[in-house]
Order: structure tokens, then sequence, then C-alpha cells
């Protein structure tokens, strides 16, 4: 009798994976996963006792994704938040569904947007001690300033609506630190 073959849970989570950044978060259902992974649902709710549980593991593998696209993003400037900023409004116009299910999801998994973007590299606290070292007093209040048009800024690359070049989003973002600053 020839061997079942088994489906991983590595398995499951790449085919999740895929869906979420084709179709977004809502398309990982259990029978859509099933089909992607080639597999019935039962293996699915035999490694996770729930879609729930699936999530948030998808959740947590989404960040990386995000944590990853970051680091290998290249540095234009010294000047602090710019290339966090700029790598954040890039990623939201290259990966859409991603980013919609880490930075505009109301179901976190108990992560604030801070800890999101700091990651586990702490790539927002270094550029706050960039920002105290360039002479910034309060450079916390500073990022929030930032953050907020950053953000502003990632959601237009969303939608389609955010048409700058490259320069031109590096030098706004200079100029903005130097205005909030």
């Amino acid at each position: 009798m020839a061997r079942k073959e088994m489906i991983t849970k590595q398995d499951i989570i790449n085919a999740a994976f895929a869906i979420l950044q084709e179709e977004g978060i809502e398309q990982v259902t259990a029978r859509k996963l099933a089909a992607k992974a080639n597999c019935s649902t039962q293996p699915i709710f035999r490694i996770y006792k729930n879609m729930e549980e699936l999530t948030e593991e998808l959740f947590t593998r989404a960040c990386e994704f995000f944590q990853d696209y970051y680091s290998g993003f290249p540095r234009q400037t010294v000047t602090p938040f710019v290339n966090l900023g700029y790598a954040y409004i890039k990623f939201a116009g290259e990966h859409k569904k991603m980013f919609e299910f880490v930075f505009l999801s109301s179901q976190r998994f108990g992560r604030s947007m801070y800890d999101l973007v700091n990651g586990s590299g702490g790539n927002v606290s270094r550029e706050i001690q960039a920002a105290a070292g360039q002479g910034c007093e309060n450079a916390s209040e500073l990022f929030m300033k930032m953050w907020i048009f950053i953000h502003g800024a990632a959601c237009m690359a969303l939608t389609g609506d955010y048409d700058l070049s490259e320069s031109e989003t590096i030098q706004i973002l200079k100029d903005s630190y130097k205005a909030f600053k």
C-alpha cells in the first residue's frame, strides 16, 4: 500500500502566506487554504485548533516579512526616519495585501503599531537614538510627528494616490524631519 503524503505545518503556512500575498487575509479560508496546499481541511485542523491560531502565526510571518524587507532596503541618507519612512511607503505600494494585514488591521495580536514597525531589530529605537544624537531634544515626539506623516503617505501608496518619485519622497521626508525638529 502506498504511503499517504503528509502535509506539514510549513506547507500550510506557506500556502496561507501565498493566499495572503495574492488575495488578502479575508481569502485565507480553510477551504481555499486546503485547495492551495493540495489537501483536505483535515490536516489544517489537525495542526491548528482553529483559523484564529493559524491567522496569528500568519501575522507573525507577515511581520517578519516586513522586517526582512526593511533590513534589505538600501539606505539613502543619514537623516533619521527617512530610510524607515521610505521603506514603509514603498512596502505599502509593493505589498498591498501584506501592508493591509499588518498595519491596517484592528487585530494585531497584542502588538502596537510601534512594536510592528520597531520589530525585533529595534528599527524605531535606532532612529530615535540617531535623532537624539543629532541634537533633537525630544526625539520620541519627533518620531510621532514623522510617523503620522509617513503612515499617511503609505496609505496613499496603498490606494495608488501616491505618485512621488524616490528622490521627491526622500526630499519631502528630509524636509519634514527638519520642519518637525
